[in-house]
């Protein structure tokens, strides 16, 4: 045990290490200064990116929930095959040649990216309800049963509170994943910080591309922990650590 806490203790102050000196090097060759100097710029971009992570998560949350939700429903469970294997399919296809086929349907610009990143947020959070919902032990539904509950009651006192944490550990990282895509959005014109990036690159300027690309990660980092601390509220702690264990 001494010796990984030892190590892990290394590793963690290696990152730290070098985050700080990133950080002082970026620093001392005025990289952020476009964040101050285009400050308007800046937080419009930031809103795009914003408004684009929200409105792409809330649609595959009301979507990919419910559908998990379904297909756990003995009615439905020859049917989960082909919504699996669909919704794997959408992972697969690359995100570029995603953007570029919906062009030519829904044009260029924020429609299009939204469906994108639809499409990308759809599988974390359908699979991890499904499989939330399929790990609860059956001999426990069964008590449910035999208590009188009826099928909804069973749904929403006994198969989401124990398929909470599953759940919201896929809207976790269908959300993380969706803030780094949504750089591409740029690409049809979506708006976003990936307009920074790009343009960095285009341009070869470290300034434009650092003030893009550090903004995108901080966002999901503190996305990230924001919605740990709703998994902690939300979900109950012998459920957590029941899963955990």
């Amino acid at each position: 045990m001494n010796t990984k806490k030892v190590v892990s203790n290394i590793v963690r102050f290696v990152v730290y290490a070098l985050v700080i000196l990133f950080f002082a090097w970026a620093i001392k060759n005025q990289y952020f200064d476009y964040m101050f100097s285009q400050s308007k710029t800046f937080l419009h971009l930031l809103k795009q990116h914003l408004q684009l992570v929200l409105v792409s998560s809330l649609l595959a949350l009301v979507v990919a929930v419910p559908t998990g939700i379904l297909i756990t429903r003995k009615k439905f469970r020859r049917a989960e095959w082909i919504v699996s294997n669909t919704v794997n399919f959408g992972q697969t296809i690359p995100s570029l040649a995603v953007l570029a086929l919906m062009i030519s349907i829904l044009g260029i610009g924020f429609k299009t990216a939204i469906f994108a990143l639809f499409i990308y947020s759809l599988l974390p959070i359908y699979r991890n309800t499904v499989a939330g919902i399929d790990s609860i032990d059956e001999n426990l539904i069964d008590a449910a049963r035999g208590m009188g509950m009826k099928p909804y009651q069973i749904l929403f006192r006994i198969e989401l509170p124990n398929a909470a944490y599953s759940i919201l550990a896929g809207i976790r990282t269908a959300v993380v994943l969706n803030i780094g895509t949504a750089a591409l959005a740029y690409v049809v014109g979506g708006g976003g910080l990936g307009v920074w990036i790009f343009t960095g690159i285009q341009l070869f300027d470290n300034g434009y591309l650092i003030s893009g690309a550090i903004p995108v990660t901080i966002l999901a980092i503190l996305v990230d922990l924001l919605l740990r601390l709703v998994e902690r509220l939300v979900v109950p702690k012998g459920t957590k650590q029941t899963l955990e264990m």
